[in-house]
């Protein structure tokens, strides 16, 4: 049975973890609009895309805890008396991983163990819905990915994404707090991060286009990907936390159709009115932890929850252009978010 869930959320005593983040804040917003109790947590880490003015306009209406998931006495507070948890917290750069695998480590393993721990010794009935990643399963043996597919990373951060995804779905058939993972692809939408090009080249993409600058591609474009618009996944997080069927699960959650690097860019410069592209050979770190062509199959959670994409990759392009356009000092220029 597929639950309402926009009467769900109305009342409810929400958390999201990494609230202040590119999904997170998404999540936060849409949950706003449903009239729930809306409390997020985020530790502001450097470089891990929280930000402060992704809730303006609505800061008046989510109650927000600057702590780290890692803090045993502040999550035992804060997951008390909970509803629905997202748990969107994380650092999601594959090269940094790479780099300081122990600060990996610690953001995508301990924090959410002590995050689940909390919720067995205080509020063992909250329904927890963790961030996943397709990054887990590495190249792919065939297209596109379904969830059966062996989950074998390419990287430290894949390796502890998929430790997080696990401690979950033990913590939901072990201690029965419900759990479920949603394996994200390539997310894009206003609010991302895009002062560096560490987490995901699709905000990074965009930001080079509206300076007019070059975009640069390795090799020769013709990997496929598939992207869906941060509000269709914020959408999705809202149904998997009203369906109890998601429980003990895990499911992609990727974009309607997979298109080149090549076309990609050629739709954004064509969106932008500015830009330019050129091919250039892999950098050696980064073609080592490289999956190649990846695209997910979302069915499985389709029929689950009803959900499916509703923006497509050009409709959604615009509108992050014009975001972009109206908040850029915002997202790039760091002092002025300090001031913020």
């Amino acid at each position: 049975m597929i639950v309402d869930y926009t009467r769900f959320y109305a009342g409810r005593r929400v958390l999201v973890t990494g609230g202040l983040g590119f999904i997170g804040s998404t999540v936060a917003r849409q949950l706003v609009a449903l009239d729930a109790d809306v409390h997020i947590v985020d530790a502001l880490l450097p470089e891990c895309g929280g930000n402060p003015f992704n809730i303006d306009g609505v800061e008046g209406r989510i109650r927000v805890s600057h702590a780290d998931l890692r803090d045993r006495a502040a999550m035992h507070a804060l997951v008390r008396d909970c509803d629905v948890i997202f748990n969107l917290a994380g650092q999601v750069s594959h090269i940094d991983s790479m780099r300081d695998p122990y600060a990996d480590l610690e953001v995508n393993c301990l924090s959410h163990l002590t995050l689940l721990e909390a919720c067995r010794h205080v509020n063992p009935h909250a329904k927890v819905v963790y961030a996943g990643t397709r990054q887990i399963y590495g190249r792919p043996d065939s297209l596109p990915v379904d969830e059966s597919h062996l989950v074998r990373p390419t990287d430290v951060n894949g390796i502890n994404k998929a430790a997080g995804e696990q401690y979950h779905l033990v913590y939901n058939n072990v201690f029965g707090i419900r759990a479920c993972s949603l394996r994200l692809t390539n997310i894009y939408g206003p609010r991302q991060l895009i002062r560096h090009n560490r987490q995901g080249f699709i905000g990074w993409f965009i930001r080079l286009a509206l300076e007019n600058k070059t975009i640069q591609i390795y090799g020769d474009g013709s990997q496929l990907r598939d992207f869906v618009h941060v509000d269709d996944v914020a959408d999705a997080f809202l149904r998997a936390g009203t369906s109890d069927a998601c429980n003990g699960q895990v499911f992609n959650v990727g974009g309607p159709e997979p298109i080149s690097h090549r076309d990609l860019t050629t739709m954004l410069i064509e969106a932008a009115g500015s830009g330019q592209v050129a091919y250039i050979e892999w950098p050696t770190e980064k073609k080592a932890i490289d999956i190649g062509s990846f695209y997910a199959d979302s069915s499985r959670f389709r029929q689950a929850t009803g959900w499916t994409p509703s923006i497509g990759l050009r409709e959604g392009l615009a509108s992050t252009l014009a975001f972009y356009r109206a908040h850029f000092d915002r997202y790039v220029n760091v002092a002025a978010q300090e001031r913020a």
